[in-house]
């Protein structure tokens, strides 16, 4: 079945229902049929996960202003020649959008009309443990309190609507909307230089990402242990912890978003919940990773209420805490300083792993990966002795070679010079406020 054929099958269907129950007309409703031969995101959609006809129905009424603007006015326009409104039918207009968006009521109306007990056991349709809500098709929005729960508007989630109508899903960007960014690196596992401890660590983190699901369901744990894994990265910048978290979703096919803590945190009261709420609602069943870097912004301890500031961090921390509890993906939070976070927070990770400043035979290893193969430093330049006299981080040390081989390049050499090596550190030790003792 087109995309053609399956809102005219929709269209027919509304006029069915209006009909019988404006017309008092004993008309039957058109037969759905979804063309094998069909091969469009959305019948194998249907398809796949083998939807029943109020599922099909409900879906089709979500997406069809995305296709249609004037869809649902053209429809009731036929049945009103007057004019006027037709409560039953429920829908609402856009702040943008002209034509009718349908809400909870009028999927009600299609496929029930008035029979009260068809429509009630049909609101199961939006119960958290449907296949809609488990698997962040659709929902319907909040209402303000005390109207109807079904007058919330329909939302098919953004990815659906690309997906359906161009046969392809992008990337959520960064804006005030979605205040995360995908992070990817080009790297590889053998790149990450870290001791024996904290890579053990993370072998625990690729056996959840691996084995979590049968954990949950063939084991028979989903009812027993909580959802989602919690990790804290803990240790000074540029020990590895943003690389980690790249490199885990690289090897397991998984997006990961660093979230951008400026337009997460707010002055306003009830803003940074709400910020958070949205992002954590579109990583809800998408397989992310959701990376949040200098966590203690947002995750520090509470403090004592001294006013009414404090009262709403607090509350803030706590709606963290509960949001992070009941997430069922992989969740990274990196500090600093790892005392700086809250206590509740810490008592619920899963792990908490230290990347500690490498060592001598670390910062080794981390010099001879990074030097590039196509230049080779100067005779003089002893590897050993510059990772053994200068304690720096993986960062640094990339700077480092940066710097030198720019350097290089500018002044049309074939060999790192040992005098640019050197000034490189310099800088780096220099920009960390440090001071350092170089011997030419």
């Amino acid at each position: 079945m087109s995309q053609f054929k399956h809102f005219t099958f929709l269209k027919n269907t509304i006029q069915a229902r209006l009909e019988i129950e404006l017309r008092g007309m004993d008309t039957k409703f058109p037969e759905y049929e979804n063309e094998a031969n069909d091969h469009s995101e959305l019948s194998g959609f249907i398809r796949r996960n083998k939807l029943t006809l109020p599922e099909t129905i409900t879906l089709l009424l979500a997406l069809a202003p995305h296709f249609s603007p004037e869809f649902y006015n053209s429809i009731i326009a036929a049945f009103l020649p007057n004019g006027g409104d037709f409560p039953e039918f429920g829908g609402v207009k856009g702040k943008n959008h002209r034509g009718i968006l349908p809400t909870g009521e009028t999927v009600l109306f299609v496929l029930a009309g008035s029979d009260i007990e068809q429509r009630t056991t049909l609101t199961n349709l939006f119960s958290e443990d449907h296949f809609f809500a488990r698997n962040g098709v659709l929902y319907l929005e909040d209402v303000p309190q005390g109207e109807p729960h079904m007058s919330g508007r329909l939302i098919l989630e953004q990815e659906y609507i690309e997906l359906f109508t161009s046969g392809k899903v992008s990337k959520p960007r960064l804006s005030s909307n979605f205040p995360a960014q995908i992070i990817e690196t080009a790297l590889e596992w053998d790149d990450l230089v870290l001791n024996d401890k904290t890579s053990d660590q993370i072998s625990e983190i690729k056996t959840w990402l691996k084995h979590n699901e049968t954990l949950l369901d063939q084991w028979g744990m989903r009812s027993r242990i909580k959802p989602g894994f919690r990790a804290l990265f803990s240790g000074p910048s540029g020990t590895g912890k943003t690389l980690t978290a790249s490199l885990l979703g690289k090897y397991t096919n998984r997006d990961v978003f660093r979230i951008d803590l400026s337009l997460v945190v707010s002055k306003y009261i009830g803003e940074t919940e709400k910020n958070l709420s949205h992002l954590f609602d579109r990583a809800r069943n998408k397989n992310w990773i959701l990376f949040f870097d200098e966590a203690d912004a947002l995750f520090g301890k509470r403090t004592g209420v001294r006013d009414a500031h404090d009262k709403y961090a607090n509350q803030e921390v706590a709606y963290l805490l509960q949001r992070i509890e009941s997430h069922a993906g992989l969740v990274i939070l990196a500090s600093n300083l790892k005392n700086n976070i809250d206590p509740a927070f810490t008592r619920r990770f899963n792990t908490i792993i230290e990347f500690e400043v490498p060592s001598f035979r670390e910062r080794l290893a981390l010099w001879n990966k990074n030097l590039p193969a196509q230049v080779k430093p100067e005779k003089q330049i002893d590897l050993e002795e510059i990772a053994r006299k200068y304690e720096i981080n993986g960062a640094n040390i990339v700077n480092i070679i940066h710097y030198a081989c720019l350097k290089t390049i500018e002044k049309k050499r074939d060999t790192i010079s040992n005098s640019d090596l050197l000034d490189g550190i310099q800088k780096e030790y220099i920009k960390e406020g440090k001071m350092v003792n170089l011997t030419r």
